[in-house]
């Protein structure tokens, strides 16, 4: 098996495993409040996380204080990610919500040509544009306007594009594992405070395996996720991340009963091809063009 291939592999491990996670979290919280859901399953994937750096030997902190500044922000965006994401995800459809996630490479190339001045070309501005008007239409706005819930899934991208920039300025002495750790302690302990003041729900024996099931997923997508970026080309690797998309399609329907109509199938097809064009033009080396 070549590099590319085990990478290939990897990363649509990766996105099915962090599918499966959304879909037993849309299920679970159909009965249990979403604060204590999110603190169950974090303290869980927290363990995990911490058992599994340990093992790798990458518990350390000999980075510089700028790092570590950036990685406390990058929890504050994944804060946000995590409660608009989640909040979309239990009132819109798995694979609405997945397809508008779609658009992150498309928000990341935008955002490091805004912020950190790198150049991009007139072919992948064009790409851009269609792909924003692809998750128009996936979030399509009814009679009464724009969804709140959709509004949500849009802010969830535009936290997770700031997580991903913050993530690029971050020397290579930090270790993956250390910053994973510091995410889901980070929301773990941020849920668990607000879940006091929403209150908590029995838990049934069901729910408790399919949080737990949750957690396992998560570890596995992070695990996955961070073995791909140490074998293979990226620009070869990174399409399969829209494998995700695939997925939700499947669960949505099977578990959920849930099939996008043909414009939101439009609006995906939109978002997946223009992701993937941008993402040809990066590896091919004419992204400036």
């Amino acid at each position: 098996m070549t590099p590319n291939v085990r990478g290939a592999l990897l990363m649509m491990g990766s996105m099915a495993a962090f599918t499966v996670n959304d879909t037993l979290v849309k299920s679970v919280g159909q009965t249990m409040p979403l604060f204590q859901l999110v603190a169950t399953r974090g303290a869980l994937a927290t363990v995990l996380v911490f058992l599994l750096a340990r093992h790798l030997g990458s518990l350390h902190m000999n980075f510089s204080r700028h790092d570590k500044w950036l990685i406390a922000f990058r929890c504050v965006a994944e804060l946000a990610a995590t409660y608009f994401f989640l909040t979309a995800l239990m009132h819109m459809p798995l694979a609405n919500v997945t397809a508008v996630l779609q658009a992150l490479p498309l928000t990341v190339t935008l955002g490091a040509a805004l912020f950190f001045g790198e150049v991009i070309g007139w072919r992948r501005i064009v790409a851009i544009a269609l792909g924003f008007f692809g998750m128009i239409l996936i979030v399509r706005p009814g009679p009464d306007g724009f969804s709140i819930y959709a509004i949500y899934a849009l802010i969830a991208v535009a936290s997770v594009t700031a997580r991903d920039l913050i993530t690029r300025r971050m020397s290579a002495e930090v270790p993956s594992m250390v910053v994973t750790l510091a995410t889901s302690l980070s929301i773990t302990l941020a849920a668990t405070v607000v879940s006091m003041f929403e209150g908590w729900a029995p838990v049934s024996t069901s729910s408790g395996v399919m949080v737990a099931s949750a957690a396992v997923f998560v570890l596995m997508g992070y695990l996955f996720s961070v073995m791909v970026m140490r074998v293979g080309e990226v620009g070869f690797i990174a399409p399969f991340r829209y494998s995700s998309l695939i997925w939700a399609l499947g669960l949505g329907w099977a578990v959920f009963g849930d099939w996008p109509d043909g414009i939101t199938m439009l609006g995906a097809a939109l978002v997946v091809g223009a992701g993937m064009f941008t993402l040809f033009r990066e590896r091919s080396g004419h992204a400036d063009e």
